[in-house]
């Protein structure tokens, strides 16, 4: 009984604080964001000219904003640079190899971004929640991966951000109807995540385990309120041009070349009794 007080207690105070800052428009919005996303264009030259290695890890329960802010984060980049890994279940042959292996092989070469949506941390949620690991597995997992991120990231000089996207009770469940309801989200329902919203606190003490085992100083988890995606987006990104020390590189100035009119002729006349498409807008 105390648990269902102190949720309907948390999700009172998350309505109240989302009600407290109003809705953001828009425009205000999009406006904030092509700010940030100018910046990140920054970040990207600067990673190419001085062959930086990043990652970036995205983590939260399922309809926590992961796909949307990352969208929000590579719209405006290139994908040769700002590369994003979502993998699929492993497949038997990677159920034997050691764990984290599949992982390893997106690890970004110089010049690169990668953006793992959803990472090695998988056994630390949805493996240990829905037991497709042993509890053996997922205590080694906890207990190794420290190691392994300073061992095999940190140390070999790539910056690796860690981000956990917290999205409240009330607003998932929001979000899971409009998945079962809107025909153009219906494919964002996934196998998980029925079970996901049945085990809200199994995922609850999994993630609170994890942050306890793999919160370190030099790998630190930055957690967001995603209840509200717009400024959840804004957040995340403002905070994370915060965590790269890039400089600006300086641009040679570009100018149009005029058009050799040697070859001339008239090219759009060439085009006509094509198959062209029927123009109905």
């Amino acid at each position: 009984m105390k648990e269902k007080d102190s949720k309907k207690s948390s999700n009172k105070y998350r309505d109240a604080k989302v009600k407290e800052r109003g809705k953001l428009k828009r425009k205000d919005y999009e406006k904030q964001l092509r700010k940030l996303q100018a910046e990140l264009c920054a970040v990207q030259e600067w990673v190419k000219a001085t062959g930086q290695r990043i990652i970036i890890v995205f983590e939260g329960r399922d309809a926590a904003g992961k796909g949307g802010t990352i969208r929000a984060l590579t719209e405006r980049l290139s994908p040769r640079v700002f590369r994003v890994v979502a993998l699929p279940a492993p497949s038997d042959r990677e159920k034997s190899q050691v764990y984290g292996q599949r992982y390893i092989r997106h690890f970004p070469a110089a010049g690169e971004v990668v953006i793992f949506d959803r990472s090695w941390y998988n056994r630390a949620g949805v493996e240990k929640v829905m037991r497709f690991c042993s509890k053996a597995q997922h205590r080694r997992f906890l207990e190794l991966c420290p190691a392994f991120e300073k061992n095999m990231i940190i140390d070999n000089g790539i910056i690796l951000l860690k981000y956990w996207l917290e999205v409240g009770d009330g607003e998932q469940e929001r979000r899971f109807r409009a998945r079962i309801e809107d025909p153009v989200r219906q494919w964002k329902l996934s196998a998980m995540d029925l079970p996901s919203r049945e085990r809200w606190y199994d995922y609850s003490r999994a993630r609170d385990q994890m942050l306890d085992a793999t919160d370190t100083d030099f790998a630190p988890w930055n957690i967001v309120h995603s209840d509200d995606k717009k400024r959840a987006r804004l957040n995340l990104i403002t905070h994370l041009l915060k965590q790269i020390p890039y400089e600006p590189i300086p641009r040679e100035e570009v100018k149009l070349p005029k058009r050799d009119m040697k070859h001339a002729y008239d090219d759009e006349a060439s085009l006509a009794g094509r198959r062209w498409i029927p123009e109905k807008f």
